[in-house]
């Protein structure tokens, strides 16, 4: 009989092919249309079934967020299901909560958290009461996914001390996102503003008691990239060991000089050790087990500098052809190069663990 890992690792196994075979319909750094997204159920994963959504957790969405990377893949897919559904179910229930829920799994709305990808652990933005009712104001610079965003999902302080979540309209009166270049074209960040936008209290969502609501944003965050980058290391692999067994220099394979090989295996050894720290990661951000921000700190600290160390391996071993558009290895060394930096570098994440011990 299958123990319930058994049955869970099937499950991962068939949902990775399946997200490689949609994700293969499209060129490398092109998007995919997002309806198909939302057909294949993917937005809807860790939603509820009373919401239309599959019921399943985190740990099922990080695989997606994997294939993405290994696709290097572009649209709002990481900022909506990786960020803004799970702060939308880590909400009290709401009607307007609730509708928006559904909305996002049926692909009719994307809505992104507009949590700062330099500055995660801090809101920036506060909500005021005045005589006239509730104002937002504050701005963050670095939000992944604001230009293509339906809906904001706006982390703000009130005056109690409070951080709640405030649903804005990215078109409304006192609101501006603007796009920010970064050196990833596979992905869009934006700079939003709110300068004495007046909301409702419909508006107003309150996490649910006991909720955490700085370290799970931050947790998430930093294990979807690590997720990304570790997709994207895996490519990288695929691609230079599979080059390396075709082309040829001085009537021989590359893949049989031991130089090569030695690159090859450093690479495969850098990539299994990712394998178990975001795994570990994952599991514990699924669960809300204890101890969560410091598997997500090893893992984001290791992946962070090991995707972009794989990646400059890989366009050093494609030889001039690695530094051309048609090999795309360049798509996949500035993804990583970007990811770097999303939500904590290296040497942050680093000093979160030494604080810990």
């Amino acid at each position: 009989m299958s123990t319930r890992a058994d049955e869970l690792a099937e499950l991962h196994d068939e949902l990775s092919a399946v997200a490689r075979d949609v994700l293969s319909t499209r060129s490398s750094g092109t998007a995919v249309d997002w309806h198909l997204i939302a057909g294949s159920g993917w937005l809807g994963l860790e939603v509820p079934a009373s919401h239309d959504g599959a019921d399943a957790t985190f740990a099922e969405v990080s695989v997606v967020l994997r294939e993405m990377g290994r696709a290097a893949a572009s649209g709002p897919y990481p900022a909506v299901a990786g960020l803004a559904v799970g702060a939308l179910g880590a909400l009290e229930p709401c009607d307007r909560r609730d509708r928006l829920l559904r909305q996002t799994v049926s692909g009719d709305v994307v809505p992104v958290l507009a949590l700062d990808a330099d500055r995660p652990d801090g809101s920036t933005f506060h909500l005021d009461g005045t005589s006239d009712g509730l104002v937002l104001g504050g701005e963050v610079n670095f939000v992944l996914g604001a230009p293509d965003a339906d809906r904001l999902l706006v982390p703000a302080v009130t005056s109690t001390g409070e951080t709640v979540i405030v649903d804005v309209d990215p078109r409304g009166g006192g609101v501006n996102v603007e796009a920010r270049p970064v050196v990833d074209a596979t992905r869009s960040f934006g700079r939003v503003t709110a300068a004495d936008v007046r909301v409702d209290d419909d508006s107003v969502w309150h996490y649910r008691e006991g909720v955490d609501a700085a370290v799970l944003l931050c947790d998430r965050a930093a294990t979807a990239v690590a997720c990304d980058s570790l997709g994207l290391a895996e490519a990288m692999v695929e691609a230079t060991v599979a080059y390396a067994g075709v082309r040829e220099q001085f009537g021989r394979k590359i893949g049989s000089f031991q130089a090569v090989k030695h690159a090859c295996a450093d690479m495969l050894v850098d990539v299994t050790v990712a394998r178990g720290l975001v795994g570990s990661a994952v599991r514990k951000v699924s669960d809300g087990s204890p101890g969560s921000s410091l598997a997500v700190a090893m893992a984001a600290s290791f992946t962070g500098e090991m995707a972009v160390r794989i990646a400059g391996k890989a366009m050093q071993l494609h030889g001039g052809m690695g530094y051309t558009w048609e090999s795309g290895v360049h798509v996949y060394l500035k993804r990583a190069t970007l990811n770097r930096t999303l939500y904590g570098s290296p040497a942050r994440h680093r000093a979160r663990i030494a604080q810990r011990y």
